[in-house]
């Protein structure tokens, strides 16, 4: 895959998710550079009964993930080590990195901010993430990144369901290895 090319994925709902109103969310991600990683995600369904919450200051925050959110997880091929990104609506982020399979989580160091851009209709609910991989140990130099992509929703009565690639046997868990099924390579 060369840089210009983007892949176009769909998360499905976790087995145990019924009765929400969401009807899908699809995801476009594409090396913009080879620094530079854009991820655009478009959630579709009921939006007026999809619950946003925030501080919505475009900062750093914590717990994002207990609210509706956007999510990258990104390792570079053969390494252990692996960074997770949250995207809200509210335009906050968060970036971990973790040196291997949820162990050794710390803030991510970034040389800039995620760029997000959002947009909202009734039946639409658009998110674009702009993720600046420089200074990420392990991810500037890699020749392919592994991804998995990921979303929580929290609808009108605040009850979250979960969305990714794939879901491995049991409860949500995006970390998983199972989870990193989207490769984009480096021309």
């Amino acid at each position: 895959m060369t840089s210009a090319d983007a892949h176009w994925t769909v998360l499905v709902a976790h087995p145990d998710t019924s009765h929400h109103p969401v009807s899908g969310i699809a995801v476009e991600v594409r090396l913009a550079s080879a620094t530079t990683l854009v991820c655009n995600y478009s959630l579709h369904g009921d939006v007026g009964r999809v619950r946003v919450s925030g501080a919505g200051a475009a900062h750093r925050a914590d717990g994002l993930w207990q609210h509706t959110c956007f999510e990258a997880f990104i390792a570079a091929q053969g390494v252990a080590g692996y960074y997770e990104f949250n995207f809200s609506p509210t335009l906050d982020w968060a970036a971990y990195q973790f040196t291997d399979y949820r162990d050794g989580m710390a803030p991510a160091n970034l040389t800039q901010a995620p760029g997000l851009h959002t947009r909202r209709s009734s039946q639409q609910l658009h998110l674009t993430a702009t993720v600046h991989l420089a200074g990420l140990a392990g991810l500037c130099d890699a020749p392919a990144l592994r991804l998995a992509l990921a979303a929580v929703i929290e609808d009108h009565r605040g009850q979250l369901s979960y969305w990714s690639l794939e879901h491995p046997p049991g409860k949500p868990d995006f970390h998983h290895p199972d989870g990193f099924t989207l490769e984009l390579r480096r021309p």
